[in-house]
């Protein structure tokens, strides 16, 4: 069956969603910025955002208090981890956080590059070429290399994957900091996300998989683990 196409309008409601639950920011209770602001950060028009946010009403994830503003709801549900808080203070080894990476991020790679928005794609292309940028400047590359792989797994449009990226950041951090000075895991890196961005570019879902899976495995080979 054909996957149903969103609107740019539940498109936005998505993303404004995961700023709430994934990137923390806006807590339970607190009130969102105004419409020109909001809209002006989103890059879409008021209509737009007032749609979305009536989708995000509809779900009790937003609550709109006459004459004050559009504001989080304090329900519990919309923290709601699914038990991935306690996980993600567990004290993982390098291998095994690798491991969960092999296991979910080529499949990562496969839905994005079928679900993105041209927004979200942008988004992807946008981060993977900073990166590139902050490589080849020799700075650090930390932030944006999070950020890359955080806007794939939002262009999944699905929640679980998107919570687990606080624990795959664990992991990025660990490669970043043993990476340093070692050109060969420098080199592999900006030649893995350059195919992994032509892939995504070009909506191609195999390619896409089979270069994040290439990329995770050089990274693992690069940092000495072995893939048993």
């Amino acid at each position: 069956m054909r996957r149903r196409v969103k609107s740019l309008a539940e498109s936005v409601a998505d993303e404004i969603h995961a700023m709430i639950t994934i990137d923390k920011k806006f807590a339970s209770g607190e009130k969102l910025p105004n419409e020109n602001e909001l809209s002006a950060e989103l890059k879409v028009s008021r209509t737009t955002l007032r749609e979305a946010i009536r989708i995000l009403v509809a779900h009790n994830v937003l609550v709109i208090k006459r004459g004050k503003g559009t504001f989080v709801t304090k329900q519990s549900k919309i923290g709601d981890n699914f038990g991935l808080e306690e996980f993600s203070t567990i004290k993982l080894n390098v291998k095994d956080l690798y491991e969960m990476r092999l296991i979910f991020e080529p499949e990562t790679a496969y839905y994005a590059a079928i679900r993105a928005t041209d927004k979200e794609l942008e988004r992807i292309l946008y981060y993977g070429k900073l990166e590139e940028e902050k490589i080849l400047n020799k700075e650090d590359r930390t932030e944006v290399e999070q950020a890359f792989h955080k806007a794939i797994a939002k262009a999944t449009h699905n929640e679980f994957m998107n919570r687990l990226m606080p624990i795959i950041h664990k992991a990025i951090d660990k490669g970043v900091i043993l990476s340093y000075e070692n050109d060969k895991v420098v080199k592999d890196t900006l030649n893995d996300h350059r195919m992994i961005m032509e892939f995504l570019a070009k909506r191609d879902a195999e390619g896409a998989k089979t270069a994040m899976k290439l990329h995770i495995i050089h990274a693992m080979g690069d940092l000495g683990i072995k893939k048993e």
